[in-house]
């Protein structure tokens, strides 16, 4: 029961402090899940991220809910969902009882712009340490610049781009360690 109470606890704060969506949580799981608890691999998350942008639904709660199953089986999963979303849930109906109140205020408006600067650099560094993590071959070069270009220059679905990319990899590649 202790374990189910941290999952839920660990994502609660993850899903409190993290602004921008799932790739934007993506260092704070690193730092929460790999580090301080050692509940996952490095690789392992990457693995979940990867398998939660392919899979229906929000990434950030498809991540919680692979980790939280991997540790405590479904009651894991579901700890760690409900950790995950709760806060959002929380400060969405905060912010809808008060949004007409606040929306228009010069100083809320500039530290919604600060936080979304912040989350682009979240989001920058957790795209480097994948990279890191990522056997960089011509292969995989090959990958990321066909996967930019059909993402920013082609504008195509980021789901289609996962998928191809992983398709490619898997015919390329085939059962060979990466």
């Amino acid at each position: 029961m202790n374990e189910l109470i941290d999952l839920f606890l660990s994502f609660c704060r993850i899903g409190g402090f993290t602004f921008g969506g799932g790739y934007a949580m993506l260092p704070m799981i690193q730092k929460e899940i790999v580090e301080q608890r050692k509940w996952a691999t490095e690789d392992e998350v990457m693995d979940y991220f990867a398998i939660g942008q392919c899979t229906p639904g929000v990434i950030a709660v498809n991540t919680a809910t692979f980790i939280g199953y991997k540790r405590k089986g479904v009651l894991g999963g579901i700890a760690a969902t409900a950790g995950v979303i709760f806060p959002s849930i929380v400060i969405v109906t905060l912010i809808a009882a008060f949004l007409n109140n606040f929306a228009e205020l010069e100083m809320v408006q500039n530290a919604l712009g600060a936080i979304r600067t912040v989350v682009g650099v979240l989001i920058l560094n957790a795209v480097i340490r994948m990279w890191k993590k990522t056997s960089v071959d011509k292969i995989c070069i090959t990958i990321t610049v066909i996967a930019f270009l059909a993402s920013f220059v082609f504008d195509i679905s980021p789901i289609i781009v996962v998928v191809i990319g992983g398709g490619i990899g898997l015919f390329l590649k085939g059962g060979k360690k990466a």
